[in-house]
C-alpha cells in the first residue's frame, strides 16, 4: 500500500506496488536515477526519490545542460521546453551509463491572457530506457519571481531589489540596446558588482541604459529551487502511481476537456468539463471531475448567455 508522509508529502512504495496483472512487473523501487544537472537541483530532488522510490541520484555532472539553451539567451533553446527536458535526462543517462534518467526545465515569460503577470512552468522527466517510458510532470503558474527593468549608473534599484527577493535571489545585467561588443554578467549578488556591472552595461548600450533581469537559474534562485522540490514529490506520486488496466507506474492526468456546460441554458462553454487521466505505457485513460467540483459554468463565460 502506499503511504504518504505528512511532513513531506513523499509517498512510501511498497515492494509488491506498481507491478501488472500478467506478473511480470515493473521495476521502480530501489533503481539509481541520473540527474543532469549543473545548477545544484539534487539538493531538492534527492529526498523526494529517496523517501518515496527508494532511488539514489547519480549527479551527471561533465553534461553542459546549457548546451540546450539557456535562460539568459546567450544559446537560443531549439526545442520547447519538455522535449528539452527529455533531451537532458538522455543526456545524463548516456554520461551515468544508468537507464534510468531524470531532468527538470522551466520556462518563464509574461502571461498569454494576462500580459502584466509572469508565467512560470516547470518541467520534470523521468526516462525509463529498460521499460521503454517517458513520465512528465508539470507546474504551470507557479510561484516566480521573474522580472526585469532598465537602469543607469545613477538609478536607485532599491524598491525593485527588494521585490524580487535580492540579493538572495541573484540578477543578470546586460546592455538594453546591444551594439557588437556583447556584455554579460550573471549570478551578481553583491551590490557594489550589481553597481559596477550596471555602470559597464549602460555604457555599451547605445541608449546609455542597462537591462536587469532576475536570475532564474536553480542554485541562484531560491523561489524556483522550491517549485522544483514540490514539482519533485509530485513526480515520485506519479511514479508510484501503477496503471489500472496494466500496473505500469505513471498512471495520472494526461489532458483535460473543455465543455463545462452554462449554468443557464446548458450550453458548452470553454471551460474545462473533466480531465483525463492516462498510462504512458498503454492506450488506458479515463475520464475524472474535475478536482475543484464545479460542475456547471458562470453565464458569464457562455458565448450564447454573454455573447
Amino acid at each position: 500500500m502506499m503511504s504518504t508522509d505528512p511532513n513531506d508529502g513523499a509517498p512510501s512504495v511498497s515492494p509488491g506496488q506498481g507491478t501488472d496483472p500478467s506478473g511480470l512487473g515493473w521495476l521502480v523501487r530501489g533503481r539509481p536515477v541520473s540527474l543532469a544537472t549543473r545548477h545544484g537541483k539534487e539538493r531538492v530532488i534527492a529526498r523526494p526519490f529517496r523517501k518515496g522510490l527508494g532511488s539514489e541520484l547519480v549527479l551527471a555532472t561533465s553534461f553542459d545542460t546549457d548546451s540546450l539553451g539557456t535562460f539568459s539567451g546567450e544559446r537560443p533553446r531549439l526545442e520547447a521546453a519538455e522535449t528539452t527536458c527529455r533531451l537532458k535526462a538522455e543526456a545524463g543517462m548516456a554520461e551515468t551509463g544508468l537507464d534510468l534518467g531524470l531532468a527538470s526545465e522551466g520556462s518563464f515569460g509574461p502571461h498569454p491572457a494576462l500580459p502584466f503577470l509572469p508565467l512560470a512552468i516547470e518541467w520534470m522527466t523521468w526516462v525509463d530506457q529498460a521499460q521503454g517510458q517517458v513520465i512528465t510532470e508539470r507546474l504551470v503558474g507557479c510561484r516566480t519571481n521573474f522580472n526585469h527593468c532598465t537602469a543607469d549608473a545613477g538609478s536607485d534599484l532599491d524598491p525593485w531589489l527588494e521585490r524580487i527577493g535580492f540579493p538572495a535571489h541573484a540578477v543578470i545585467v546586460r546592455p538594453h540596446q546591444s551594439d557588437a561588443q556583447p556584455f554579460l554578467r550573471k549570478g551578481l549578488q553583491g551590490r557594489a558588482e550589481l553597481r559596477e556591472a550596471i555602470a559597464l552595461a549602460s555604457h555599451a548600450s547605445t541608449d546609455g541604459l542597462a537591462l536587469v533581469e532576475t536570475d532564474m537559474r536553480a542554485h541562484r534562485n531560491p523561489t524556483r529551487m522550491a517549485s522544483i522540490r514540490r514539482l519533485a514529490f509530485r513526480l515520485v506520486r506519479r511514479i508510484a502511481t501503477p496503471c489500472p488496466a496494466c500496473g505500469a507506474p505513471g498512471w495520472g492526468k494526461v489532458d483535460v476537456v473543455a465543455g463545462l456546460p452554462c449554468g443557464w441554458c446548458g450550453s458548452p462553454t470553454e471551460w474545462i468539463q473533466h480531465e483525463l487521466f492516462g498510462c504512458p505505457s498503454c492506450p488506458h485513460t479515463e475520464p475524472r471531475p474535475r478536482s475543484d467540483g464545479l460542475t456547471q459554468a458562470d453565464p458569464q463565460h457562455c458565448p450564447f448567455c454573454n455573447p
